[in-house]
């Protein structure tokens, strides 16, 4: 999946989410449905010429998947960098759950300077 999403692939990446998928960026309220995720990232990679999403750790432990991330976007030439714990639940073989724990003023604060430059 966080293949797909570095392509910029958002088809593939919701091919490997349930229909009923919860996606939880914590600082704001759980989206609900494959077809809301869908919308959601959308919104953050048609921006991004790049996408690298670089796992720094990840465990497995029976359905779930725990990492430590740092997602960049690259937008108008300069990269947005932000560290992220995400959380995984894989049922039959599809994402059920999507939990990512950020900062979002570190998000904020980078978004702003990076848009405003241009």
């Amino acid at each position: 999946m966080i293949s797909a999403i570095e392509a910029k692939d958002i088809d593939a990446a919701v091919a490997l989410m349930s229909e009923a998928i919860s996606y939880e960026n914590m600082p704001m309220r759980p989206m609900t449905g494959r077809l809301v995720v869908a919308k959601v990232l959308q919104s953050f990679l048609t921006p991004a010429e790049e996408v690298d999403w670089q796992i720094v750790s990840e465990i497995e432990r029976d359905d779930m998947v725990f990492n430590e991330r740092l997602d960049r976007f690259k937008i108008n030439g300069q990269w947005l960098e932000l560290p992220i714990a995400g959380v995984f639940k894989v049922r039959d073989g599809k994402v059920v759950l999507w939990r990512d724990y950020f900062d979002m003023a570190t998000y904020s604060d980078q978004l702003k300077k990076i848009t405003n430059s241009t």
